[in-house]
């Protein structure tokens, strides 16, 4: 299964931590999104940036 992971948040003021799982990810601006295999690494990168993303089903 895969996840679509869209960024809706402005990654301006974030803690660094977070910029860097939002870019490993492949998010750099609002709107982005990227399509991830559902596991338990990808899972826990949403989990650190959860309040800026949206997720779905892919």
């Amino acid at each position: 299964m895969a996840l679509k992971i869209t960024l809706e948040k402005s990654l301006i003021g974030r803690l660094e931590k977070q910029k860097k799982t939002a870019a490993s990810l492949g998010l750099k601006k609002i709107g982005d999104f990227t399509v991830q295999e559902d596991s338990a690494a990808v899972k826990g990168k949403i989990e650190v940036i959860k309040h800026m993303v949206r997720v779905e089903n892919a």
